[in-house]
């Protein structure tokens, strides 16, 4: 089985007909064997993105099936992951990461996903691997620095 991470992009795009990826999100959500995994945040993301009476209805239908359906993981919502991510966050002020960002990054790692779909350039060439590879590294190198912080 094949587990993928997804950001706020690969949702979006999912839902979206008009948005340049919205084929390719479709495409991966129906590749047969693949687990689509993201956090609470991101889903979070999803929903204030498309708050708009237009796509309110839609995106709370959306987001309400990928908690329920067996080809998706969703984590998060404990206190510690949330603590972790901030961790992250707080570690890495050279980036400019969002908490929720973060979050992901260190689900990426504790997972051990080394392939996502997000917004990255690669997605929208119709790959997902080379941009998970800089996700991967990002997300070891959270792995790390909360590893360093428990010792």
């Amino acid at each position: 089985m094949k587990r993928l991470f997804a950001d706020s992009f690969f949702f979006i795009a999912s839902l979206n007909e008009r948005d340049a990826c919205h084929r390719r999100a479709v495409e991966v959500s129906r590749e047969s064997g693949v687990v689509i995994v993201t956090t609470r945040w991101v889903l979070a993301e999803v929903a204030d993105a498309l708050c708009a009476p237009a796509w309110r209805g839609r995106a709370g239908a959306f987001i309400g099936f990928v908690l329920t359906a067996p080809d998706f993981v969703v984590q998060g919502g404990s206190d510690d992951l949330f603590a972790r991510g901030l961790e992250l966050y707080r570690d890495r002020q050279d980036k400019e990461w969002s908490l929720t960002d973060c979050i992901s990054f260190v689900v990426m790692a504790d997972e051990q996903l080394s392939e996502g779909v997000d917004g990255g350039s690669a997605f929208r060439a119709g790959g997902v691997q080379a941009a998970a590879k800089v996700t991967w590294t990002i997300a070891q190198q959270s792995k790390r620095i909360t590893e360093r912080k428990l010792e």
